[in-house]
């Protein structure tokens, strides 16, 4: 019951951390596009909390976002600014783009660059890596491995997701009734994260993000009366209790997809990109955790007795 008792505490002093672990790591997205008329157009998408915005800045190297935007708007969620490079210019190919600022920041930032015959390009700047040169795209269609490395990403770095699979994990010692709760909770928020990323159901992220922490604190009080040999639903209905919230997490995965950015004319394929990744990295975690739980082998068996009974 060791083992069990330290991952239960690790659930409640990581609460705290869980409730504001999508402002730890929020996401700026640029776009720049050359129709067929060889107008570029840029648009920087960056999220803001209140009234605190980090202090980042996309520049050019040919000096193009140095000019006052043609829209510039300010929300309780995001930084949008837009500009329009008409012709004659300079090719887009071959210049330097960076974000002034990031290397002071824990952000990072998706960039999607499009060409007059629709060839596009994603990458992501990050802290250690805050500029790339520009080179003529070849790559047709919506890039892959970025959008499900940024669900990989995003997952990884969400205290909050991470722990309340962990907790699901816990009253769920049988591995075929731990796949179906996992399943559930798969199902519930990819269902929501649709929802949510196509305009179908619009949720202030405040409230999803208390509710995500809250599911935690519920499934540590489930646990501790699972110790205490009390009834719970957690314990007797564990996908159920994965299916209820994560259609709440599904809304959070959509809060964190829409400050990134989607593209509006492939959006459900940059959608399923993107929860794919995180659906990775869920299995990943739930791989790790019973790894390191097989390597105590008499540990976990006396635990798996104990919450079988």
């Amino acid at each position: 019951m060791r083992c069990l008792t330290q991952l239960l505490a690790l659930l409640i002093v990581w609460l705290p951390c869980a409730a504001r672990a999508h402002e730890v790591r929020p996401a700026s997205y640029l776009e720049i596009r050359s129709g067929a008329s060889q107008v570029v157009h840029v648009l920087w998408k960056q999220p803001v909390a209140g009234e605190l915005t980090l202090p980042l800045r996309p520049e050019l190297s040919a000096g193009w976002l140095d000019q006052s935007p043609v829209r510039s708007i300010t929300t309780d969620s995001f930084l949008l600014r837009e500009w329009i490079i008409g012709l004659p210019h300079v090719p887009l190919a071959g210049q330097r783009l960076r974000i002034e600022g990031l290397d002071r920041t824990l952000t990072d930032v998706l960039v999607r660059i499009v060409d007059g015959q629709g060839k596009e390009s994603t990458h992501i700047l990050r802290p250690s890596a805050t500029w790339l040169d520009i080179t003529q795209s070849d790559r047709p269609g919506l890039p892959v491995g970025e959008y499900v490395g940024l669900g990989i990403e995003h997952i990884w770095t969400g205290a909050d997701h991470l722990l309340f699979v962990l907790g699901l994990m816990l009253p769920t010692p049988r591995l075929r009734m731990l796949f179906k709760t996992i399943t559930a909770f798969t199902a519930a928020h990819s269902i929501t994260l649709a929802a949510a990323a196509l305009g179908w159901v619009q949720v202030p992220p405040a409230p999803v993000e208390a509710v995500i922490a809250l599911s935690i604190l519920y499934l540590a009080v489930e646990l501790v009366h699972i110790r205490q040999g009390r009834p719970a639903i957690a314990r007797r209905y564990p996908w159920i209790v994965a299916f209820t919230f994560g259609l709440l997490h599904g809304l959070g995965f959509a809060g964190a997809l829409s400050e990134v950015g989607l593209p509006t004319d492939r959006t459900p394929l940059a959608l399923l990109l993107f929860n794919c990744g995180i659906e990775i990295g869920q299995i990943v975690f739930v791989a790790v955790v019973l790894g390191a739980l097989a390597l105590l082998p008499v540990a976990y068996r006396d635990s798996a007795r104990a919450w079988s009974r």
